[in-house]
């Protein structure tokens, strides 16, 4: 369920599109205004569009009893994803958890720190779950708490999938003790999730587990993974007072108001 697709992200599956025991071979295309035909001379060999799942043959067969479209040459069955699955396959995934490591490093003051606090033991670790009341500083967040807090439905979210941002803030005064060096977390939803944006909304991708059998025939099964991907987004700033600038700051100063 979980798949790591780039540096700080994650990928947690939330529903499938299932496509098992596809072989090589010649098989009907899916019905569309491209793909329909009547007769033999509706489809051209050799033929791909953008969105063709094999080449066409040349030949028009029956895709069901009432509908014939042209033959192409593939991993068949094709693949059908008309319909999403909903409510989402995995909507369990909404108490998933994930643990967050994050270091930073301030190489001008030589300051490095990470979230997991001094203050976290291994006892309080195995227990928290973060909350922005009660556990600000626990580094395991519960994905559909991450959601939410973005002011999201996860559920609603789960059929289609999404990108969300998990941001760790971290601004610091060094010239107080590094104990106030702290992460603050927040949550805001990447992709668009509004009336404009109804053409293939959501997050997926596909990928395949392919197989051999004794004959050396070769099979595989796709997987149209939909699901929320959350980006790691880590910022902040930090600061240090230091007496030599402030002087030549101060000498500067005054030998302007001198001139």
């Amino acid at each position: 369920v979980l798949h790591v697709q780039e540096e700080n992200t994650v990928f947690v599956m939330t529903n499938v599109i299932l496509t098992l025991n596809q072989h090589q071979g010649r098989c009907p295309e899916l019905p569309d205004d491209e793909t329909e035909c009547k007769e033999k001379n509706n489809c051209v060999p050799g033929y791909v569009s953008t969105h063709s799942n094999g080449i066409q043959t040349g030949e028009c067969v029956p895709y069901n009893n009432s509908i014939k479209t042209c033959e192409v040459f593939a991993w068949c069955p094709v693949e059908d994803d008309y319909h999403v699955p909903k409510p989402a396959f995995l909507q369990e995934a909404e108490n998933f958890t994930i643990l967050v490591k994050n270091n930073i490093w301030y190489p001008k003051f030589n300051f490095s720190k990470r979230n997991i606090l001094p203050t976290i033991n291994s006892t309080y670790l195995k227990n928290c779950i973060y909350d922005s009341q009660t556990d600000p500083f626990c580094p395991i967040f519960r994905l559909g708490k991450i959601v939410e807090a973005a002011e999201q439905n996860f559920q609603e979210m789960a059929v289609e999938g999404g990108v969300m941002a998990l941001q760790i803030n971290w601004d610091c005064n060094l010239d107080r003790a590094a104990s106030h060096c702290v992460p603050k977390y927040s949550f805001r939803r990447l992709d668009n999730k509004d009336s404009a944006h109804t053409v293939s909304p959501g997050y997926n991708f596909r990928f395949a587990k392919y197989y051999k059998d004794s004959n050396g025939t070769d099979s595989r099964t796709l997987v149209k993974a939909y699901g929320i991907r959350f980006d790691i987004i880590v910022f902040g700033k930090a600061g240090k007072f230091d007496v030599i600038p402030t002087m030549i700051n101060i000498g500067s100063g005054l030998a302007l108001f001198g001139v």
